[in-house]
């Protein structure tokens, strides 16, 4: 926990070193594909005018000036797989994006999903003895957190204070500068596989680059998804990507959950490759361009050209119903919605006042996908689209951007961590163990 404590901090200080001269690289690295984005800083270092604990910036500060996407290679289920395979991708997209930016950046931002995702909710509380409180009395109740044994192989990719309470007051998010007797805190930890973070950070090195900055795809796509509202209110952000499906849940403008599920767009794909006899490539054609999950009496005549180019004659000219096409891809999507909303169950999601729904990611795009998903997540869905940011190219504001975008918005103003604040070395005990949802159902 301390060497990663110790590399939380160095990354910060990257980052801090990244905006002073101005041009730092976005990367998301997905399954299906990888997004890279070139940001240009106008140089005010902190891009907020208040420094709140966990203030997220709007869009100040940034402008987009370089962009530029490639398949994926080398990563499975939201994880790199094959190092060497990543490595040229990420090469490519960041060659082209440092072509249209028409500059070289050495400081990058990742986000990655899967890696199995686990959420605790640790709390604290102090005596204060009637002093105001300052940045060592946050950092003395941070550390007065019992951290559990999240096991070996594991490390904390975020540690956020989401919620803060002097005496009998509760959801302060900044209780700097106020005077009290007790202080307690609730924070929201996330683990995840330690072998996913660790590939992700040698690919990014091996392309001679910095790391600045690593984030959980299923918080950065909640913040450029959900709107004020729903972070503030309580809601749940799918991303649905192509390997993994990433689950966010949002309370108080804080993420206090997060899950993903090993499944995404590539697997409907793959089941319509297997249903149909054609490649991978075919495949994705056919749903991206007439599939869906609701099918209507006009959906057994409308006929699909398959396409081939196996130069059989008779093979590479079949035709298939759209409605036996819907007919492949409904199981497979009803299969992953079913996932979701026992992840949302595990999570206590029904205890929130406002548990609104917002799909997003590339896989979200499925015709009639919202229909069905409110029907089985039984919740107001919507569809999501990231947030403008200045200078993005009109191709990569659809939901396949969600995480990229997201990004941005947590490269500029990143919500307080734990590491932010100077925690003495010997405050990691290993002793109770909460599970985020208990916590949150309890607390709020």
């Amino acid at each position: 926990m301390t060497d990663f404590y110790q590399s939380q901090r160095a990354m910060r200080q990257m980052r801090h070193q990244a905006m002073q001269r101005g041009v730092v690289a976005i990367l998301d690295v997905g399954s299906s594909k990888i997004a890279c984005l070139i940001l240009r800083f106008d140089g005010t270092g902190r891009l907020s005018d208040d420094n709140s604990i966990g203030s997220l910036a709007g869009q100040s500060g940034f402008r987009v000036i370089g962009a530029a996407t490639t398949r994926s290679r080398g990563v499975n289920f939201g994880e790199v797989t094959a190092m060497q395979e990543t490595e040229r991708a990420i090469r490519t997209a960041l060659q082209a994006a440092q072509k249209m930016a028409e500059i070289r950046v050495d400081h990058v931002i990742a986000c990655f999903s899967g890696a199995n995702p686990r959420s605790y909710g640790l709390n604290a509380q102090i005596e204060l003895e009637g002093q105001v409180v300052d940045e060592n009395e946050i950092s003395r109740v941070l550390a007065a957190c019992d951290v559990p044994e999240y096991g070996a192989g594991r490390e904390v990719l975020h540690a956020q204070p989401v919620n803060f309470a002097l005496d009998h007051r509760s959801g302060l998010a900044d209780p700097r500068g106020q005077l009290g007797q007790s202080l307690s805190v609730d924070m929201h930890m996330l683990t995840v596989d330690a072998d996913a973070i660790q590939n992700l950070a040698y690919c990014i090195k091996r392309c001679d680059l910095e790391l600045a900055g690593i984030a959980s795809s299923s918080y950065v796509t909640g913040v450029s998804s959900l709107v004020e509202d729903e972070q503030e209110l309580g809601s749940a952000c799918i991303d649905l990507g192509g390997g993994s499906t990433g689950i966010s849940i949002f309370m108080k403008k804080h993420m206090i959950y997060a899950d993903s599920v090993r499944m995404g767009g590539d697997h409907i794909t793959a089941d319509i490759s297997k249903g149909l006899g054609v490649p991978m490539a075919n495949a994705e054609r056919i749903k991206t361009f007439y599939g869906g999950v609701h099918a209507t009496g006009m959906d057994d005549r409308e006929m699909i050209d398959i396409g081939g180019d196996t130069g059989d004659w008779e093979h590479d000219r079949r035709t298939v119903s759209r409605a036996e096409l819907i007919g492949i891809m409904r199981p497979r999507v009803e299969e992953i919605l079913e996932e979701v909303r026992a992840r949302l169950d595990a999570a206590g999601f029904e205890h929130l006042p406002s548990q609104q729904i917002v799909l997003t990611g590339g896989g979200s795009q499925i015709q009639g996908l919202d229909s069905l998903a409110s029907r089985i997540l039984g919740q107001q869905v919507r569809q999501g689209r990231p947030l403008r940011v200045h200078g993005l190219p009109q191709a990569a504001t659809g939901p396949g951007f969600a995480g990229a975008v997201g990004l941005c918005l947590f490269a500029a103003n990143p919500q307080d961590e734990w590491w932010d604040f100077e925690i003495p070395v010997d405050r990691y005990p290993a002793r109770s163990f909460k599970r985020a949802v208990k916590w949150f159902r309890d607390n709020w």
